[in-house]
């Protein structure tokens, strides 16, 4: 899923996140006029259960990080102003007449900490709302004494990295109304089939239940038979959840208004009327996108026409598809129906009907045809497009000038980009790549850009001086097309709220300017597969800890890398490969705590080897290919385990002598027993680690590296002495070289051991026969 998909995705958990929180957060933001004095041993509660934990302001939701911004957290104004009086704390809700605590609103208070069993919280017996997202308990379990707030109402623990089980004390909880318990780690929660049936049985009351990214793998949708009839909201999305669910049952619950099962892939079953009765739910928000269950198109039309606001059905099984009938949602608003293997042309006719219609999604289909002219059309958000569409459309146009949203990636648009699409200044995002675009980018006048993805196309000529006036600015993507000239001569000091800076494969010239140092928001800056020239700029070793990706390699650089790495970076990618630059690998360096990958390959620096690398804890990939790196490779008594996560270790065609390094063979832990039960990559989906690597001889690009990758190549240098027999330890080892060096005696019988080998070479040393010792 690209990053504008993953923008719909949080489109529609907004609804819910609203829901949930908007009335708890106005009762807990009002200080009554005549607020009651709170009891002191609860006050004392309150204080001990902040100094429990550190505040930290930089704490970031991978989903939700925006609910948070320009929030102070609330706990550091407690007992500042009114020192005795609890009740007018920020966040505190007092019962007026007795005085006891029985609202507690900590959501965005950037708590981080371990969530103890015997936290002083639950001194707290009164409480009936408690919200603790937006914070980080650093993977303590949800203690079972939760159990204990028997007059608890709205629970909310929302992105709070909590791991481990849900605990079946939840359903002692008989009055709660909103239980939200939703992950931003996937998986890292479990609830199994004892504790949700007794959730589902007791909660009577209940009206909202998220669960969101919680492992239900072992549970079976017949517990849902068990659902409440109060219930409103429902959303259970990316859970594993599978198995058969009955879903006449939940589609008869009388006030259910949101059901969202995005994304739980073996989920099966029908939505067919198993009688003539109609279904009774006013339903809104209703998402079954990426599962298996079957669905009766014209059925499910005819009994929400009148109700449904938001339809997902993307990369489902859709029965009786019929797209006249799309004119009869007369209340929808956002319309996803993704990968369906849709034919013909768009259903235009239909679609011009429904005048509440924002965003639209027919991406990864089979329509063929050009865009019809729509400029009177009410939507802002449209999407023609995914990864590996099969979409066959051509340009046409023009769109409607008030458009917000547009992604036509993966198509076959070809020509110049029309140049009515530049007359869309009300656009915020816009998505054409991988198309087949040519000519120049012309001077636009977009007032609102927040992303433009031009990426994977023909296009060349200059940048145009209207990219860098755009201040809004976070995502730009050029990479991949033959744009030319010197970017040096460009100013980015506008783009203060960029985040992603991307134009690789291209033929920029020039130096990098030092306006980029002005870029305060910036995480991921790659320019690599250019022709820049001069040296790499002080700044982008000191950089604002913001910065995750640095990746310059494949240009003319020369000079030598930035001595200083500021500390407390974020630093994870760093790829300087294919350039000029000489001198040492800066010390600095062990600063950069999370670093994944340094790839120096292919320069001319002249230095021993950087063992202090050894104590970066992330380290997954090192590169020093073709270099002038020399003498033997020292180990650091000071590290327990050296390069614990190393997964790629080339260190070939340098100077290296001595012996193989056998002390860090032997505590590789990465390389002995890697494994996944599903394909994964390095990195992260907005940007996934890419480099060159040496297989069998040939040099190949990865634009992703498999975790499974994992190779050692130590070719090419002045190694001497035996090839070490716990080698076979290593035994998720695919490549092994140790080609061209002077290694003598015995071939390791233990060599056997590496069942997972694809290739090894042991060419050009003295080595004597294979041994069986």
């Amino acid at each position: 899923m690209g990053w504008f998909s993953l923008l719909s995705l949080l489109f529609f958990l907004l609804p819910f996140s609203s829901f949930q929180t908007s009335s708890n957060s106005s009762s807990s933001s009002i200080i009554h006029h005549l607020s009651p004095l709170c009891h002191p041993y609860e006050r004392s509660a309150l204080i001990q259960f902040k100094n429990s934990f550190s505040v930290n302001n930089t704490i970031a939701s991978d989903y939700y990080d925006y609910e948070c911004d320009g929030i102070d957290p609330p706990t550091v104004s407690w007992a500042k102003n009114d020192a005795s009086n609890c009740c007018a704390w920020r966040g505190v809700t007092c019962d007026e007449k007795a005085g006891h605590v029985i609202g507690l609103d900590l959501s965005c208070a950037s708590l981080q900490g371990a969530f103890h069993s015997n936290s002083t919280l639950f001194f707290l017996r009164n409480l009936q709302s408690l919200h603790l997202s937006q914070n980080d308990f650093g993977g303590s379990t949800i203690p079972s004494e939760i159990g204990k707030f028997t007059d608890l109402e709205h629970h909310i623990l929302r992105d709070s990295n909590f791991s481990g089980n849900v605990p079946p004390e939840i359903s002692y909880l008989s009055k709660l109304v909103t239980l939200d318990v939703s992950s931003n780690n996937f998986h890292k929660l479990k609830v199994d089939t004892f504790t949700l049936k007794r959730i589902v049985t007791n909660l009577t009351n209940l009206e909202a239940l998220s669960m969101d990214l919680v492992d239900m793998s072992s549970v079976s949708p017949v517990v849902l038979m068990n659902l409440s009839s109060s219930l409103i909201n429902l959303t259970l999305n990316s859970c594993s959840l599978g198995g058969n669910l009955p879903a006449d049952y939940i589609f008869y619950l009388p006030k259910l208004e949101m059901l969202y099962l995005f994304g739980n892939e073996n989920l099966t079953g029908s939505l067919f009327p198993k009688s003539n009765r109609n279904s009774s739910s006013p339903l809104k928000k209703f998402s079954l996108s990426e599962t298996k269950l079957s669905i009766d198109f014209p059925y499910l039309i005819q009994n929400f026409k009148y109700s449904l606001e938001f339809l997902g059905l993307g990369s489902c099984k859709i029965l009786g598809w019929n797209p006249t009938l799309l004119a009869n949602l007369t209340q929808i608003s956002v319309l996803d129906l993704y990968s369906n293997n849709f034919g013909g042309e768009i259903p235009w006719s239909s679609l011009m009907h429904l005048e509440r219609l924002i965003t639209l999604d027919l991406s990864d289909n089979n329509f063929t045809g050009q865009l019809p002219e729509i400029s009177s059309y009410n939507s802002t958000q449209l999407s023609f497009s995914y990864d590996n569409s099969s979409n066959s459309l051509t340009s046409g146009g023009p769109l409607p000038l008030e458009l917000e949203f547009l992604e036509l990636s993966d198509n076959l648009l070809n020509g110049t980009i029309p140049g009515w699409l530049y007359s869309l200044k009300s656009l915020e995002y816009l998505d054409l790549r991988s198309n087949q675009f040519t000519g120049y980018i012309e001077e636009f006048q977009f007032h609102s850009l927040v992303a433009l993805d031009l990426s994977n196309n023909k296009l060349h000529g200059s940048l145009p001086s209207s990219i860098f006036q755009q201040v809004n600015l976070t995502y730009l993507d050029l990479s991949s097309n033959s744009l030319s000239g010197d970017v040096g001569i460009n100013n980015f000091s506008k783009l203060k709220r960029l985040e992603y800076l991307l134009m690789s494969k291209n033929q920029l010239s020039g130096e990098i300017p030092s306006s980029i140092c002005n870029l305060v928001s910036l995480e991921y800056l790659d320019l690599s597969n250019n022709s820049l020239t001069g040296t790499v700029h002080p700044c982008l070793g000191n950089f604002s800890i913001s910065l995750s990706v640095l990746n310059l390699h494949m240009n003319k650089l020369h000079g030598t890398i930035p001595l200083t790495f500021a500390k407390g970076n974020s630093l994870r990618n760093l790829n300087l490969n294919g350039n000029q630059l000489g001198g040492i690998l800066p010390q600095s360096l062990v600063r950069c705590k999370k670093m994944e990958m340094l790839d120096v390959g292919n320069n001319k620096m002249n230095d021993t080897f950087p063992y202090w690398l050894e104590s970066l804890p992330m380290l997954q990939v090192l590169i020093l290919r073709s270099n002038r790196f020399h003498g033997s490779i020292e180990v650091s008594p000071k590290t327990a385990l050296p390069f614990r996560k190393l997964q790629i270790m080339d260190l070939s065609d340098n100077e290296f002598s001595g012996n193989l390094p056998t002390k860090y063979f032997k505590n590789l832990l990465a390389m002995m027993d890697a494994h996944s039960d599903r394909l994964t990559y390095m990195g992260e989906d907005a940007y996934n680690e890419s480099t060159i690597v040496v297989i069998k001889g040939f040099f190949i690009e990865m634009e992703k590296i498999q975790t499974m990758f994992i190779t050692i190549d130590l070719s090419k240098n002045n190694f001497e002495g035996e090839i070490p027999k716990l080698i076979g330890k290593l035994k998720s080892l695919k490549g092994l070289n140790f080609s061209h060096n002077k290694l003598t005696g015995p071939i390791p019988s233990t060599l056997e051991n590496l069942s997972n080998l694809e290739w090894l070479d042991l060419s050009s040393n003295e080595l004597i026969r294979w041994t069986h010792t």
